[in-house]
């Protein structure tokens, strides 16, 4: 697999970029330092690293929807990312692109036990749904490795949960 080779404008423009993003995202939500980048070079795929021109870790829907307008408006790539345990390269950053790190929504908004049906931030992992509805009698069955790790937003994203799932 090739990646896309990057704009070499968008590049020059790194610091323009993290300057903006910081005034949307405020205190540690911008990452630029070379070595915590590492961090989001690859995800669960190891085959493929790359390293983002820069992550954001936003905090408030408010705070996507001002990362997604800026970026789009000034024709930066975004690649959403969660817990970076995708398999199948998901999550893999752009060297011209931002992550959007989306891991700080991760609260359960509702359970309707009537209905089978929980609203979840996409950070919740698939170990914390099955906490907040097992006094209940419930459990969240997608595979039992990715209990622990795994988020809803990636399971849905990539159409995943493993072999005790059932659409």
């Amino acid at each position: 697999m090739k990646m896309p080779a990057p704009d070499r404008k968008t590049l020059a423009r790194r610091a323009e970029i993290a300057r903006a993003l910081a005034a949307i995202v405020p205190g540690e939500g911008v990452i630029t330092d070379p070595l915590s980048l590492k961090a989001y070079e690859t995800d669960g795929l190891t085959a493929y690293r790359q390293t983002p021109l820069l992550v954001v870790l936003p905090e408030t829907t408010e705070q996507v929807s001002k990362i997604l307008k800026w970026c789009g408006e000034n024709q930066v790539r975004v690649v959403p990312r969660g817990a970076g345990t995708s398999l199948s390269g998901g999550a893999l950053p752009l060297e011209d692109g931002i992550v959007l790190g989306l891991g700080r929504f991760n609260r359960v908004l509702e359970i309707d036990y009537d209905n089978r049906c929980c609203v979840v931030q996409p950070g919740v992992t698939n170990l914390a749904i099955t906490r907040a509805v097992e006094d209940a009698g419930f459990y969240y069955a997608p595979d039992p490795s990715s209990q622990i790790a795994c988020s809803i937003g990636g399971n849905v994203a990539e159409n995943s949960g493993g072999v005790h799932c059932l659409k």
